[in-house]
């Protein structure tokens, strides 16, 4: 096995023995490092492995992952929903916003000045398999990741929505690679409202490919997702205004919101990625008497993907492993991005035991 070639100054392991076929080898070379004012060392590459699925069979795949922070610092793994990517924030190799810019700024919880925040692409997030993926097969692919990367555990993992489910398998199929788990707006197993929300938002995007339009029906399918991201108090906020006739049609206020979320969203994001992510959301089931680590749940109220009563359930079946955290918000599902400061406040009790500390 080779060693991950570094894009900065730091290099992120030695060269690893590895006694399983089934581990991976580091592959493609990276860049050396942009300048940047930051000057905490960032790392990013890829790593080959062998994964054997649950649905698509036994693959060999390129892990993409990005990690940010001084060599030898506790290990923070942070993941997203579905449309995440292994960069979380600006670095010093990438001054691009991340998925969650702000939730790794200097003085937070997550701070990589302190700690190596890793995060990577998910399995199929390149359009690459046309086949059911499971959230178990992502949780192995991150174990791999660590092999590749000569990392034995993980002082934490936090993860979002689809995140947090990839969180839980991790936790259930490899309790020994992370310490703590906070799991923010997700749980043990879809919520029927949630699955036939999604199952709705697919048909949308088999609509537009059976018309040769597949950029219009996966807009279309983000659109509706927004609506289950958000709240009726946001959108009451936000878009009470008047409709307007434009071109003899009837517009109402937040169509112009929805429409550019719809377009930023097909610019970067693949039909096939999208369609077997959002079913591994479907797929999802864990029995919580096989966590294995202590799980930190932080619930939205208001959340209509993940109901409080599903968070409360997983809560009761850890059975004394976890704890419950409830976070009230307009933003709904999605106030891990939306609510930087309460969400920092609450990773650095859950993860740390001590109150959030700012710069």
């Amino acid at each position: 096995m080779g060693r991950p070639s570094p894009e900065s100054a730091v290099s992120l392991a030695e060269p690893i023995s590895v006694p399983r076929q089934s581990l991976p080898r580091a592959t493609d070379a990276m860049r050396p490092a942009a300048a940047s004012t930051a000057a905490v060392a960032a790392d990013r590459g890829s790593v080959e492995v062998v994964l054997a699925t649950r649905h698509a069979g036994t693959r060999t795949l390129a892990l993409h992952y990005e990690l940010v922070g001084p060599a030898g610092a506790p290990v923070v793994f942070v993941a997203g929903g579905i449309s995440a990517h292994r960069h979380v924030a600006a670095n010093a190799l990438d001054a691009c916003a991340g998925w969650a810019e702000g939730l790794l700024d200097a003085g937070r919880t997550l701070d990589p000045a302190k700690l190596r925040i890793l995060a990577f692409d998910y399995v199929g997030a390149d359009g690459g398999i046309d086949a059911p993926i499971d959230t178990a097969d992502q949780a192995d692919a991150v174990a791999l990741l660590l092999d590749a990367l000569g990392i034995d555990a993980l002082e934490g993992y936090v993860g979002y929505s689809y995140g947090a489910l990839v969180g839980l398998q991790l936790a259930v199929r490899h309790p020994q690679r992370l310490r703590r788990l906070v799991a923010v707006s997700g749980v043990h197993r879809p919520h029927p409202y949630a699955a036939a929300w999604r199952a709705l938002q697919r048909k949308a995007v088999a609509l537009g490919r059976l018309q040769c339009a597949d950029e219009q029906g996966l807009s279309l399918a983000r659109q509706f997702a927004m609506l289950s991201y958000r709240t009726p108090e946001e959108f009451a906020e936000r878009f009470d205004a008047p409709p307007a006739i434009c071109n003899g049609q009837v517009r109402v206020a937040a169509e112009e919101y929805l429409e550019a979320a719809g377009a930023k969203f097909v610019a970067r994001v693949s039909p096939i990625a999208w369609l077997r992510l959002s079913e591994s959301i479907d797929l999802h089931r864990v029995d919580p008497a096989q966590v294995g680590v202590p799980v930190s749940v932080i619930a939205v109220e208001g959340d209509r993907l993940v109901p409080m009563a599903d968070a409360v359930e997983l809560i009761e079946g850890l059975a004394g492993r976890g704890r419950l955290r409830v976070l009230r918000s307009s933003y709904g599902h999605d106030a891990f991005l939306k609510e930087t400061d309460r969400i920092d406040t609450l990773l650095a009790v859950e993860l740390f035991g001590t109150a959030a500390r700012r710069a």
